[in-house]
C-alpha cells in the first residue's frame, strides 16, 4: 500500500482556512502553515462585507451575471472571465454555507440577511457582520478547521514561515522548506501539492492598511524559484484611511456604503472647524462629478479624485486630507459601523459620530500576484442566474466557466504549486471592487480546494515520498547559508532604514499617479538599494526568535518584488484601473488588454517581462466611466464635432 498523499497550505487567512477545510473534507491530510496564529491572519482586519446575489438583491433586478459584469467592468476587463463567472455564481452558496457555520450576519426586521451598498454597484448586494465581517468569517472557518484538526486530518504549524517551494528534478513542487520563527529551526516538509495563500505585499510600500506581516515575501520567494508573477504592477490604494505615524488604518468602504459623504471646503485653505462650515460651503466633489454613483464610485476613481482635490489645494487646511462625514447618519446606522468608528476615535481622539473624520488614501490591496491558470469549460447558461437579455457575445446560450475539480484550476506555472486568495492574480484585474476580496479568498479555497486534492491523489507524477534526501538537504543548506550570510555581514547599512527609503520611494512613484520620469528615478533608487542591501548589519545575531534577522531576509524579498512592480508599471504604457499614467491617460486595449507576466532572471536579478492575451469569451470590454458628468460633456462635444 502506497504512502497517503498530503497537501500543504501556507497561510491561515480566509483562503488558507477554506482550502484546508475543503481538502480535508475530500479525505486528504493537510499541513497548515501560518507565520502567526491563524486568528491573527490579515483577513481578520476586513471590515465592510462580502458580495453575493440573494433573493432580496434579485428583487432589485440584480443577478449573478450582473455581479460578474460589475467585477469585470470594475477590473477594466483585465480579469479572466471564467473564474469571475464561477466566483459570482458560487457567491450565494458561499453565503449560505457561512450562515450555517454560524457567521452572525446582520439581519433585517423580517429576518433576511441585511445588505448594504458598496462601491461599483447601484444595487445592495453586500452581506455584512457589523463592521467586523472579516473577523466573523475567519473565526467561523477556523472552527471548521479545528474540527478537522481534532479528527487528525489537519495539522497546524503556527509560527512557521515559508522559505521556498521544494521542487524535484522534473520541475514539480513536492513540498516546502519552512522555518520555526521561535526556535529558528529550518525543516523540509514534503507534500504532493502546495497551496500558497499568503496575502498581499503592503509592507513593500512602507505604510499601508495591511498588517506588518504582509511583506509579499512568500510570493517573492516562489518568484525567485521559478514561479511567474501576473500583473504585479496592479496595486490598490484605498481612498479612505486614517494616516498614522506607524501605519495607516483602514476606514472601511462600509462608511460610504451606509451613507457617509466625502467633502472638502469650497474655499481653498479654509481653516474653520468642519462643523462651522455650512452645507452650501462644502464641496461634495464625488457626488457632483459622478451623480449616479456619488460616494460609491470604485476605489481607484475615488482615490484619484481625493488625491487631485488635495493637489489643487482643497485639502483640509491646504494639506493632504479630506473629510469623510457620517455625523449626519441616524443612530441605528452608526451602530452598524460601531467597530470602525471606535477605531477612529481610539487613534485620533475625535468622535466621528459628532465630527467628520479626516482621511487620505493608502495602499490597501494587491490585485496582481502569482500567475495561475485554469481549465475552462463551456456549458449551458443557468436561466435562474443568467438573464436572457444579458450583455454577452455568446449567441447560443452558452457560458464559459471553470471545470470543477480539475487539477489545473489556480495552479502556477510550477506543477503542484497553487495560489489562492490575494496572492492569486486572477479575479480582480485592474481594480478590486470592495467586498469581493473576502469572496474571492473563500471561493478559491472551497472551489479550487478540490482541484488541489485531486492533484495530490493523481498518479501522473512522482510522489513527495520519492524525493531524494540529497535534494532535501541541498535546499535546507541553501536557506541556512542565506541566513548565515546575513548574520556574518559586517556592513554599515541598517535594514530598517533601507526599508523606510524603499517604502517612500515606492509610494511616491508607483501608487496613485505613475509618471514615467518618476518611475525611472525609482528604478535607479531601487538599484542603489539592492547594492546597499549587500552591506547591511544586523543588531541581533541571536539564535532564538531573531526578528531582526527575519525582517532583514524579508527585506531582500521586498526589494526583488518592488523591482517587478516598477518594471511592469513602466512597460504598461496606458491607464487602466488603479494603474494611472498621466503620460498615457487612456486605456489601450489594442496593445494592453493583456496580462503582464514577470519571470525572475537570476543572472540579472531583474524580471523578464512578457504579455499574454486576456480572453473575453462572454462580455465585450467597454468604456469604464461610471456616469461621469465630464464624460457626458466630452461625448456631447464629440457628437457636435461630428455634425
Amino acid at each position: 500500500m502506497g504512502t497517503q498523499p498530503r497537501v500543504i497550505v501556507v497561510g491561515g487567512g480566509l483562503a488558507g482556512l477554506a482550502a484546508s477545510v475543503r481538502v480535508a473534507e475530500a479525505g486528504t491530510p493537510v499541513d497548515l502553515f501560518s507565520v502567526v496564529p491563524v486568528k491573527r491572519s490579515h483577513s481578520v482586519c476586513a471590515q465592510g462585507g462580502i458580495n453575493a446575489c440573494n433573493k432580496v438583491a434579485r428583487q432589485q433586478g440584480y443577478s449573478e451575471w450582473q455581479h460578474m459584469d460589475e467585477t469585470l467592468y470594475g477590473g477594466d476587463f483585465l480579469n479572466h472571465q471564467p473564474p469571475v463567472y464561477e466566483m459570482a455564481h458560487w457567491a450565494p452558496k458561499v453565503i449560505d454555507l457561512l450562515d450555517r457555520m454560524g457567521v452572525p450576519f446582520n439581519r433585517t426586521r423580517e429576518g433576511e440577511r441585511d445588505l448594504r451598498l458598496f462601491g461599483g454597484s447601484l444595487f445592495k448586494r453586500t452581506h455584512f457582520s457589523g463592521a467586523s465581517t472579516g473577523q466573523q468569517l475567519l473565526y467561523a472557518l477556523d472552527e471548521q478547521t479545528r474540527r478537522y484538526e481534532a479528527e487528525g486530518k489537519v495539522t497546524k504549524y503556527e509560527f512557521w514561515e515559508f522559505l521556498r517551494p521544494l521542487i524535484n528534478e522534473d520541475g514539480d513542487c513536492k513540498g516546502i522548506i519552512a522555518q520555526d520563527v521561535r526556535t529558528m529551526e529550518i525543516r523540509a516538509f514534503p507534500a504532493d501539492a502546495v497551496v500558497l495563500a499568503t496575502g498581499g505585499n503592503g509592507l513593500m510600500f512602507g505604510k499601508s492598511t495591511m498588517s506588518v506581516i504582509c511583506t509579499g515575501a512568500a510570493a517573492a520567494r516562489a518568484y525567485r524559484h521559478g514561479a511567474w508573477l501576473g500583473n504585479p504592477e496592479f496595486i490598490q490604494v484605498h481612498p479612505t484611511a486614517i494616516p498614522g505615524e506607524d501605519k495607516c488604518r483602514l476606514m472601511s468602504e462600509s462608511a460610504r456604503g451606509e451613507g457617509g459623504r466625502v467633502w472638502v471646503p469650497r474655499k481653498k485653505g479654509d481653516t474653520r472647524h468642519p462643523l462651522e462650515i455650512p452645507e452650501e460651503e462644502r464641496l461634495y466633489f464625488l457626488e457632483e462629478k459622478y451623480p449616479a454613483y456619488g460616494n460609491l464610485v470604485p476605489r481607484d476613481i475615488a482615490t484619484r479624485e481625493i488625491f487631485w482635490k488635495c493637489q489643487e489645494g482643497y485639502g483640509i487646511g491646504g494639506g493632504r486630507m479630506v473629510y469623510l462625514d457620517v455625523s449626519h447618519l441616524p443612530t441605528e446606522t452608526k451602530n452598524k459601523l460601531k467597530a470602525i468608528l471606535e477605531l477612529y476615535e481610539k487613534f485620533t481622539g475625535d468622535d466621528p459620530t459628532e465630527v467628520p473624520m479626516k482621511i487620505f488614501p493608502s495602499v490597501h490591496y494587491t490585485m496582481g500576484g502569482l500567475w495561475t491558470t485554469y481549465q475552462e469549460e463551456w456549458r449551458d447558461a443557468d436561466p435562474a442566474c443568467d438573464p436572457s437579455d444579458r450583455k454577452t457575445i455568446v449567441e447560443d446560450g452558452k457560458i464559459c466557466g471553470m471545470k470543477y475539480g480539475d487539477p489545473k484550476n489556480m495552479v502556477t506555472n510550477i506543477p503542484g504549486l497553487y495560489a489562492f486568495g490575494e496572492v492569486n492574480y486572477q479575479y480582480h484585474g485592474g481594480t478590486r471592487l470592495g467586498a469581493n476580496a473576502l469572496l474571492s479568498c473563500i471561493f478559491d479555497g472551497l472551489y479550487c480546494g478540490l482541484s488541489v486534492a485531486n492533484k495530490a491523489k493523481a498518479d501522473d507524477s512522482s510522489k513527495a515520498a520519492d524525493l531524494p534526501q540529497s535534494l532535501i538537504d541541498k535546499n535546507i543548506q541553501e536557506e541556512k547559508d542565506l541566513l548565515a550570510g546575513l548574520e556574518a555581514n559586517n556592513g554599515t547599512n541598517n535594514p530598517y532604514e533601507i526599508h523606510r527609503v524603499l517604502g517612500e520611494e515606492m509610494t511616491d512613484s508607483c501608487t496613485v499617479i505613475r509618471e514615467e520620469g518618476r518611475m525611472l528615478e525609482a528604478r535607479a533608487k531601487v538599484a542603489e538599494i539592492k547594492e546597499q542591501y549587500k552591506s547591511i548589519k544586523l543588531s541581533d545575531t541571536g539564535s532564538w526568535t531573531n526578528q531582526n534577522l527575519l525582517f532583514a531576509r524579508a527585506l531582500g524579498d521586498m526589494i526583488i518584488y518592488s523591482d517587478a512592480v516598477l518594471e511592469t508599471a513602466i512597460v504598461r504604457k496606458e491607464s487602466r484601473g488603479s494603474h494611472y499614467r498621466p503620460d498615457f491617460p487612456e486605456r489601450n486595449d489594442e496593445q494592453f488588454l493583456k496580462t503582464t507576466i514577470a519571470k525572475y532572471n537570476p543572472q540579472s536579478n531583474t524580471p523578464d517581462i512578457s504579455f499574454e492575451d486576456v480572453p473575453q469569451p462572454m462580455v465585450e470590454p467597454r468604456a469604464r466611466t461610471y456616469g461621469s458628468v465630464e464624460t457626458k460633456k466630452d461625448d456631447k462635444k464629440e457628437a457636435a464635432a461630428a455634425k
